[in-house]
């Protein structure tokens, strides 16, 4: 018995299917997978965006900019400051740090992308311990 040829998918279907993909796999995440997942992308947009104005590229800087802007959006709403009240330092950091990066892309300025990166981080590591993602007791300096 021999199976049927399948034709290759189109640019379409292939785009439906790698979105219904990540779809799904952001679905199955739990809470603390999902913040770290959106500091690592917003760390990779703050690379991004310092590549690209140090290129000279601003279209590409500004779009990653915004992108990260509207992460460090989504983690400050997201706090829960009913439920844990000392998360209000964390919420002020996301309220500088959003400015930073406004005031970065106006100017297209690298040093605030690099002090916002720096600040963020140890927070992105920290989510990651927290979240169990790497086990705390791992040694990452070697």
């Amino acid at each position: 018995m021999s199976l049927p040829e399948r034709r290759p998918a189109t640019a379409v279907e292939s785009t439906l299917l790698r979105s219904r993909y990540v779809s799904n796999s952001v679905d199955a995440m739990s809470p603390g997978r999902m913040i770290v997942a959106l500091y690592d992308r917003l760390l990779v947009d703050l690379e991004r965006a310092d590549a690209a104005v140090a290129s000279g590229d601003p279209a590409v800087a500004h779009e990653c900019l915004l992108h990260a802007q509207a992460i460090v959006a989504e983690l400050h709403d997201t706090l829960d400051l009913a439920r844990w009240p000392s998360g209000r330092p964390l919420a002020d950091l996301y309220v500088f740090v959003h400015t930073e990066l406004v005031t970065a892309n106006v100017q297209k300025d690298r040093a605030r992308i690099a002090s916002c990166y720096k600040l963020l981080t140890p927070l992105r590591d920290a989510w990651t311990e927290a979240a169990g993602v790497v086990p705390a007791s791992a040694d990452v300096s070697q």
